[in-house]
């Protein structure tokens, strides 16, 4: 056999075996990385629905949770994986959207390195104000901060996240002058405002429902596009005084760039099904969030409209990058 037959051998025994490797994938367990820590909001979504795809895969899930640097770290460690379907990661709004235009050097690139599997969970925030806080509706309190510019505040988990943006997108809107105050966390920002060092804050539901049920923090209205089955009786901010404003926090499996597309189809349809799930569908209703799947070009045209979208209200509320 001369060198040329013996190369063409060499590609069709590798091409042979790729194709073995995703016809049986997956036949091992496989690496979720959470790059928040363990017990966050992040986190909690991604056990729900990793629990699901485990059983439906028949192969052991195992979460790893890779905190820091608002979710670079996590990205970081999954676009350096092999692209094998082995490493996949669950990550939102902070990671894949917001930080390009919050932070001048991140260590990855989501739209070279970073492939979009589905979307898994879209969620509104709640907006919830200080009980110390003479309003009742959204309608009162624009009106208040008219009436105070520049002296009311509202808390957040810290500077770049979904609950900070939205207070900045909700200043916009609603032509007020409101200082944001960002923590090191929403529980620090919640017990802020239940004492009224600042006015309200925007924050997950699973978060903020406890104090909201226990009456040490007030709920105006959620920030979604419909009413949420644990609060019933809380409109919308679009609904009670502001048209048009409407956020979510959301997350999604995604893989590094270059996972053969036979598994990426195949992840993708199983963690659409598993987000219809009865079990995924009750424990999501719970946290009036919606479990909901998509196809790899649904969460990518996604996560564009959602970077384009928070680029536009960085820009307008002047926010700087950070280094």
């Amino acid at each position: 056999m001369n060198a040329p037959q013996k190369l063409c051998c060499a590609l069709l025994t590798l091409a042979a075996t790729s194709a073995m490797a995703q016809t049986n994938y997956p036949d091992r367990a496989l690496r979720l990385i959470v790059p928040f820590a363990a017990g966050s909001a992040t986190d909690s979504s991604a056990r729900i629905i990793s629990t699901q795809l485990s059983t439906q895969l028949g192969q052991q899930i195992v979460v790893d949770n890779r905190a820091g640097a608002g979710g670079a770290i996590g990205m970081q460690a999954l676009v350096k994986s092999p692209a094998d379907g082995y490493t996949i990661a669950y990550a939102g709004a902070g990671p894949l959207a917001i930080n390009r235009s919050m932070s001048a050097n991140l260590p990855y690139d989501v739209e070279k390195e970073v492939q979009a599997i589905s979307q898994g969970i879209s969620s509104p925030l709640l907006l919830a104000v200080s009980p110390t806080l003479p309003v009742k509706s959204v309608k009162d309190m624009i009106a208040l901060a008219r009436t105070r510019p520049g002296q009311m505040s509202f808390g957040s988990a810290g500077n770049g996240t979904v609950g900070h943006l939205a207070g900045e997108y909700f200043k916009a809107l609603s032509k007020t002058d409101i200082l944001h105050v960002p923590y090191k966390g929403g529980a620090q920002a919640a017990v802020d405002t239940m004492s009224g060092f600042v006015q309200f804050l925007f924050d997950p539901t699973s978060s903020l429902a406890p104090h909201i049920t226990s009456s040490r923090l007030r709920g105006l209205a959620v920030t979604g596009s419909k009413r949420i089955k644990p609060f019933p009786n809380l409109p919308t901010v679009a609904e009670s005084g502001l048209p048009g404003y409407e956020v979510t926090t959301w997350g999604g499996i995604i893989g590094p760039a270059g996972i053969p597309r036979p598994i990426v189809t195949r992840l993708s349809e199983e963690v659409q099904k598993a987000t219809k799930s009865a079990l995924v569908v009750e424990r999501f209703a719970a946290l009036g969030t919606d479990p909901l799947g998509s196809t790899p070009e649904q969460f990518t045209e996604f996560i564009r409209k959602e970077y384009l979208k928070w680029a536009d209200v960085i820009k307008r509320a002047g926010l700087k990058q950070q280094p």
